[in-house]
């Protein structure tokens, strides 16, 4: 067989494999549906649906081909992660967060990795990348301490990290001589050595168990440390900057939580609900279906916007242009995925409004899309800053990261 008859082979059942894919989670459905309570009242995910997700592949998506993962092409991701969004925000957002964060651990020396994925290419990653923990330089490494927020997923996880600033003598070090910014790092370590401490008591996104969690003087070799600046150990494109993909991630449980809503909403319509002194059914209604059409056209733009930007991030990472250096693109990034967010935030906050007073109780769906939708907009990756950045840039200005700076 030719090669370019083996490439047209490998490409087609790449993509049967996530049509497969995508069919098994919409699949979970009536399940995930009917265990809304118990998703939220429990505080995080139930085990077994995390596990169903693993045997799906969910988990391996960006895993490395070489250690038995799918390492599907990245727009491919985000719209599995879209998709298990749709079913409930929470289970997105930490299977968002457990694939998203395995890029991250390509920034570990090489024998580190294939340490981590030795049993398999199934690992859930969770932490917490803010550097709220200290790390005092030792000898081989580093004695971490810290107490980290908004770890969500971590009582499934299999890896966790956590940021830091390097201190010696107590003191931070400075990233370079002279700057008035300390250097950083990031501490991985199996999920047995993090205590979990209960405290996610919150308003959205109540069954991502995004809990603290906590280090106390525990020793870090240099192998399990890694920066955002450190050289990939692996190759291949999806591997290049973790960095870059970050935005991308997080705006895409707000756009299945947006479908979710727009959908709910078109099912109570036809159920022949009346609004409040309304003489016709809503689904009857000229006002509703305009305002039905605007919605549809506004999510429609948010997923399209959403996904030229995903396009454009692969099409670079391909031709190798996914680096840290690459601040321009790096701003794109974080803005889209923030438009895109708030886009969603506006789309649910609407369709809320029109599910009229039955969507304030708790068997409505339409105050979870709510609540949820308004929790993934919290998150530093999607946070106004972004426009600024871009702004700056429109205007000759060095646009830069702090981390990436």
């Amino acid at each position: 067989m030719r090669a370019s008859q083996v490439l047209k082979s490998s490409v087609a059942s790449q993509a049967d494999l996530f049509e497969s894919m995508v069919e098994r989670i919409r699949a979970l459905a009536p399940e995930v549906a009917s265990r809304a309570d118990e998703i939220e009242t429990g505080r995080r995910i139930p085990p077994d649906l995390i596990e169903r997700l693993r045997d799906i592949g969910v988990f391996r998506s960006c895993a490395p081909a070489s250690h038995g993962g799918l390492e599907l092409p990245y727009p491919q991701t985000l719209e599995l992660l879209r998709e298990v969004a749709a079913l409930d925000g929470s289970l997105g957002w930490v299977s968002m967060l457990g694939v998203g964060h395995m890029p991250h651990l390509a920034l570990l020396p090489r024998e580190t990795f294939n340490r981590i994925y030795a049993d398999g290419p199934d690992i859930i990653v969770a932490g917490s990348a803010a550097p709220a923990g200290t790390a005092e330089i030792v000898e081989g490494g580093y004695r971490v301490t810290g107490r980290w927020p908004f770890a969500s997923g971590c009582q499934h996880a299999d890896w966790l990290f956590a940021g830091f600033v390097v201190t010696r003598n107590g003191e931070p070090v400075p990233r370079s001589p002279g700057s008035p910014m300390p250097l950083t790092g990031h501490a991985a370590l199996p999920a047995s050595a993090w205590e979990i401490e209960d405290t996610w008591k919150v308003m959205g996104l109540k069954g991502t168990g995004s809990n603290h969690i906590r280090l106390n003087d525990v020793f870090v070799p240099h192998a399990q440390v890694f920066g955002y600046k450190d050289k990939s150990c692996l190759p291949g494109p999806l591997y290049g900057s973790a960095l870059h993909l970050i935005p991308p991630l997080h705006c895409s449980p707000a756009i299945g939580i947006a479908e979710a809503a727009v959908s709910h909403l078109i099912e109570l319509a036809n159920t022949g609900k009346k609004q409040l002194l309304m003489t016709e059914a809503m689904r009857d209604s000229v006002i509703f279906q305009t305002e039905l059409g605007q919605l549809n056209a506004r999510l429609r733009a948010a997923r399209a916007t959403a996904r030229t930007q995903a396009d454009e991030l692969w099409e670079q990472a391909l031709n190798g242009g996914l680096h840290l250096s690459n601040t321009s693109l790096l701003a794109d990034c974080f803005q889209t995925s923030t438009w895109v967010t708030n886009e969603c935030v506006d789309i649910v906050e609407r369709c809320y409004r029109l599910g009229g007073g039955s969507a304030l109780y708790s068997s409505s769906p339409l105050q979870r899309y709510l609540r949820d939708v308004h929790g993934a907009s919290q998150h530093a990756a999607v946070q106004p800053m972004a426009y600024t950045r871009t702004g700056a840039m429109l205007l000759g200005h060095k646009v830069a990261h702090p981390v990436a700076d």
